[in-house]
């Protein structure tokens, strides 16, 4: 049966239809949605209503020729001029350099294939090509996989509503320790060919590649394994399944170019997105097992705890404009340092305003964070004023992470100082150890260890949960680091007013020294 009853307002879209069907948004021609009717959609009587996605919400202001149609057979079940919000300008859902973008499956912004010419996306089909020939020359035969494989087989070219590409391999290894160690040994090869590569997980990362208009896109690469029959490639498959369905490689052709594929592709898709594969659904969402997930998270992911969440939650504040007013905690380290800072390091740096405060009174600063998302705003106003702060990746949950830039910082000359702001009470104690670790490489050679804690909630105060924190008594921080050799030079606590709030929340300070 058709969709009808399709109605269009500020609050989403509101549709009937007996069966389930994906249906496609478009503003002025252009796809910009896709959403599953019954699955996404609250039933009312026998309509249902789709919220428009969050990330979408601000650029609904204004008139567009918006149009519903069904995804699978282009039936169009809406076509209107409509006007959103309170503005008079067309509708243009495009990034802060006027490049198009579109809803993903994740229903993140993102800018999806179908918005790019084959000269813009160029680049990145060479870098699977010179990805998969670098993986190769390191013992691995790798493959496209996911949507890239599914683009490949399916039509021969990338899925328009996919916004990165995906390679797999499946290695010699069976077991998942010895998967990871091969895992970060191709990612040094790759970082010696000069990429840039985020890690995911134990067995899985993100190479960064530049398109020719200097969008960058990412080019995931996901490790897989063989193990007592079911195999296990990370993201989402753990399914019974034999060696002699993926080697020897076959091939696959995308845009043009032949690469190599599993040798039933039939089989591997099946596994990957079930028999269904063959109908196009740009709103697939994987149901993976909680046992799949267990014990994935288990051997691969605990170096990504929550990385997510902070990812999203910076996304959101990535528009709205920078408050550059330092934090009373900044102004007090300036305070005790005299005024006068050498070098400071901030463990935790979030958004990074305390840090360019910090580097404006003439410091050179160094951000460290897990999400360096949140901090994008702050180092572009940072180059733009040529003042001395830069922003690098630092992984609490991962030791080398830790180690390995504590190791290059302490190299630096200069007298140091560390600041720790709301850090401690928002990860957990191994985490902290960690912490505690690179602050005692850092500050053996002198300097000094600045840290602020949440001690206690106040009463309908929100600073606690909108910062994503827990309490942590103080003495538990300083019996952690006396344990790592530590003199505590003061320590106090204050109680500090949130508007609106009945009482304050409490926090606790540190000045910490380590014997040199």
């Amino acid at each position: 049966m058709a969709v009808t009853g399709v109605c269009v307002d500020d609050d989403g879209i509101r549709a009937q239809s007996d069966a389930e069907v994906v249906l496609d948004v478009l503003f002025d021609g252009r796809r910009i949605w896709s959403f599953h009717l019954h699955r996404d959609g609250t039933r009312r009587g026998s309509t249902y209503a789709v919220p428009w996605p969050s990330a979408l919400r601000r650029f609904l202001n204004g008139t567009t020729q918006l149009t519903v149609a069904e995804h699978v057979g282009g039936h169009v079940a809406f076509d209107e001029e409509l006007h959103l919000g309170d503005g008079d300008e067309r509708i243009a859902v495009v990034n802060d350099r006027g490049l198009p973008l579109g809803i993903d499956k994740s229903l993140r912004l993102a800018q999806t294939f179908d918005t790019r010419s084959a000269e813009h996306v160029a680049p990145l089909l060479d870098s699977i090509e010179e990805v998969l020939g670098a993986l190769k020359k390191a013992g691995i035969d790798a493959f496209p996989a996911y949507g890239t494989l599914l683009g490949a087989v399916r039509a021969g070219e990338l899925i328009g509503h996919d916004s990165d590409a995906d390679l797999g391999y499946v290695s010699e290894h069976s077991h998942p320790a010895d998967v990871v160690l091969e895992s970060f040994r191709l990612q040094r090869a790759l970082t010696d060919m000069g990429y840039r590569i985020s890690r995911y997980s134990g067995i899985a990362f993100k190479v960064d590649v530049v398109e020719a208009d200097g969008s960058v896109r990412g080019l995931d690469v996901f490790g897989g394994f063989l193990n007592d029959g079911y195999l296990y490639l990370m993201g989402e498959i753990r399914t019974p399944f034999r060696r002699d369905w993926i080697f020897p490689l076959g091939t696959t052709t995308l845009e043009g170019r032949e690469l190599p594929a599993p040798a039933d592709t039939d089989r591997f898709l099946t596994a990957t997105y079930g028999p269904s594969w063959r109908v196009p659904d740009p709103a697939y969402k994987f149901e993976t097992p909680q046992s799949t997930h267990r014990r994935l998270n288990g051997w691969f992911r605990g170096t990504r705890v929550a990385r997510e969440a902070w990812d999203r939650a910076y996304s959101r504040r990535l528009d709205e404009p920078v408050d550059l007013t330092p934090s009373d905690f900044a102004r007090w380290v300036a305070e005790q340092e005299g005024g006068a800072l050498d070098r400071v390091v901030d463990l935790g740096c979030g958004r990074g305003i305390d840090d360019l405060w910090l580097a404006r009174q003439g410091a050179r600063a160094v951000g460290l964070d897990y999400a360096l998302r949140g901090s994008e705003q702050v180092a572009a106003i940072a180059e733009d004023e040529d003042v001395d702060l830069e922003f690098r990746h630092l992984n609490l949950c991962e030791l080398r992470s830790v180690l390995a830039q504590a190791a290059r910082l302490a190299r630096d000359p200069g007298r140091t100082v560390v600041t720790v702001r709301h850090v401690a009470e928002a990860t957990d104690r191994p985490s902290r150890e960690r912490m505690w670790r690179a602050c005692e490489m850092l500050l053996r050679g002198g300097g000094r260890l600045y840290v602020e804690v949440l001690v206690g909630r106040g009463k309908g105060d929100p600073f606690a949960r909108r910062e994503h924190l827990r309490t942590l008594p103080l003495r538990q921080v300083v019996q952690e680091l006396k344990a790592r050799g530590a003199r505590v030079v003061s320590r106090e606590s204050m109680r500090v007013d949130t508007p609106g709030a009945q009482t304050g929340h409490r926090i606790g300070r540190l000045v910490i020294e380590w014997q040199t």
